[in-house]
Order: structure tokens, then C-alpha cells, then sequence
């Protein structure tokens, strides 16, 4: 097991203890508050210093913090602020709408800055401008005919909407497209996968808080056809193709700093939890499931390009 690795699983289990915590709160027993208080920032310093567990780890925890705090980007900030803006959900359950809007629109806004200190603005405006129009157009016309995704309505969606479509929506096709484009390593059937993966678990959260609702006659889970699910890949695909003609580079190139890749697996985490808070239980179990093999895979083909390169420069 890598270090990173080992620090990311920790820093998870500790925000599991927080999540826990939430819901004894929502259960009506006082003490679940001591789990969120400690989970969450245990959770942060987990994630900086959990591979040096004895001796080593309050000086590495120290030497960290003043890195990352150097380090600290504009686009690492606003990812930080749509997991904290997630935190609340489970002690707030009629604010759902308020903040599932404010948490992605600072996912979208650290995308964009993302994209704009690894390119440049110009680049930035046009692939998030490309992905809302993309994403905002294919609901509509989905919601207005059932191609590609099926029969669904929005007619019950929480405002704002855009031509009757949640603006949340638009929003996450350029942030998840981008995350996801990421962890292929610029491989856009696998972004589109990736993302397809990710609507296992969006379906039955999004429909039981009324985003939309399915009338389909051929549902296969939480109401949504195989359709819906060869659509997701489609659309995703082709955006993604779309982000590797503006950007190649940014997607080919090996970072060895954390990239906004990130945001893949906090959702990997944080929707089945939300899954899980409205009852879900084996939605929640079969989303985490999904997305962790899809981490996997793209996890595994990043391994064999690496050694593929490293093979050819021998």
C-alpha cells in the first residue's frame, strides 16, 4: 500500500466517524456530536500525516501543514469548500437543495480555475462554456423527448432551474467530466464510463429528493433504463473528447501533485453516505461499489501506460 494511499484511507475511516456521528444526531442521541467533532478534523490530519503513524507523525503533520499551506491552490480551496458545504447535509435535511447548489457550484469553480492554471483562461471559459451548453442542451431535449437518456421529468426539480433544468445539473457534466477525464489519463470512453459509474448512485439520490422523476417502461434501477446509463457514457464521452482536443496536454502529462482528480473519489464517499441518509441502504452499498471499480480500472490502466512508457525510454 502506497503512503498516499494509506493516508487516503484513513482520512476516509475518520470521516466515517464524523458521518456516524451525524447519524446518531439525527436519531436524537446527543453524543453523536463528539463523532463529528472529532471525525472531521481528524479527517484533515489523517490526510496529511496518516502514513506516519508513531514517533514520526507529529513532526511530518507539522512540516505538511506549512507545505500545503504554501502550496495551498485557488482551485484547492473551493474543492475544500464543496466538502465542507457537503458536512452539514445529514444535520440539515430541508436545506438538501441550498447547499447540493452552493457544494457544486464551488466544485464547478474549482474546476475552472483548475483548468485555468494548468492552461489558461481562455481555455478554461471555453471548455466549461462547451460542457454547460452540452450538458444543459442534452437535458433539455432528454427531458422533452426521452432520447438519449430515456422517459424523465423535471417537473418537480428545486430551484434554479434553466429551461426547467436544475442548474446543478449543467454544473456537474463540466466539473465530473473534468475529474474524470483526469483520472483516465485522457482516455474519454474511459472518462465516460467513469461518469456513467457515478450515475448508479446519482439516480436514486437525485429521485428521492425529487430532481426528477422517472415514468420509463423499461426501468432497471431506481427507475432509470439501460439507456439511460449507455447515455451518461455517450455524452460524457463526447465531452470529454471535446476537452482533449482544447487541452491534450493537460490531461497526458504525469502529476505527482494531487490534481482535481480528487473530486472523483469524495463523491465516491459522499454519495452513497447521502444514499444511505435517505434509506438507501442497498443503492448506497451497490453506488460505493461501482465507483470504487471504476477507480480501480482507471487506476490500473494509468499503471500500464507508466509501464509501457518506462519500457520504451529503456
Amino acid at each position: 500500500m502506497t503512503p498516499l494511499l494509506r493516508r487516503g484511507l484513513l482520512a476516509f475511516a475518520a470521516l466515517g466517524v464524523a458521518f456516524a456521528g451525524a447519524l446518531a444526531v439525527m436519531a436524537g442521541l446527543v453524543g453523536g456530536w463528539a463523532g463529528i467533532a472529532v471525525g472531521v478534523p481528524l479527517a484533515g490530519v489523517l490526510a496529511l500525516a496518516g502514513d506516519q503513524v508513531g514517533p514520526a507523525f507529529a513532526p511530518t503533520l507539522r512540516t505538511r501543514a506549512a507545505e500545503l499551506a504554501a502550496q495551498t491552490r485557488p482551485w484547492m480551496a473551493f474543492l475544500a469548500l464543496y466538502v465542507l458545504l457537503k458536512v452539514p447535509v445529514p444535520l440539515w435535511p430541508e436545506g438538501f437543495s441550498l447547499l447540493g447548489l452552493l457544494s457544486t457550484g464551488a466544485l464547478f469553480v474549482s474546476a475552472f480555475l483548475y483548468v485555468q492554471e494548468k492552461e489558461n483562461a481562455a481555455k478554461a471559459v471555453a471548455m466549461a462554456a462547451m460542457a454547460f451548453a452540452v450538458g444543459l442542451g442534452i437535458e433539455v431535449l432528454g427531458s422533452r423527448t426521452g432520447f438519449p437518456f430515456g422517459v424523465y421529468s423535471y417537473a418537480t426539480a428545486p430551484a434554479p432551474t434553466v429551461l426547467t433544468v436544475p442548474l446543478i445539473v449543467p454544473l456537474g457534466w463540466f466539473a465530473f467530466t473534468l475529474a474524470g477525464l483526469l483520472l483516465a489519463g485522457g482516455r474519454a470512453w474511459l472518462a465516460g464510463v467513469l461518469l456513467a459509474l457515478w450515475d448508479v448512485g446519482l439516480e436514486p439520490l437525485m429521485t428521492a429528493q425529487r430532481y426528477w422523476l422517472w415514468n420509463d417502461p423499461a426501468p432497471v434501477w431506481a427507475g432509470a433504463p439501460i439507456q439511460n446509463f449507455v447515455g451518461w457514457w455517450a455524452v460524457g464521452t463526447a465531452i470529454a473528447w471535446t476537452f482533449m482536443r482544447i487541452a491534450p496536454n493537460m490531461f497526458r502529462r504525469q502529476e505527482r501533485k494531487p490534481t482535481f482528480a480528487l473530486a472523483y473519489p469524495i463523491e465516491a464517499f459522499f454519495l452513497p453516505g447521502g444514499l444511505v441518509l435517505v434509506g438507501r441502504y442497498v443503492e448506497a452499498g451497490v453506488t460505493l461499489v461501482a465507483m470504487l471499480l471504476g477507480l480501480g480500472l482507471a487506476r490500473l490502466l494509468r499503471q500500464e501506460r507508466g509501464q509501457a512508457a518506462g519500457g520504451q525510454r529503456a
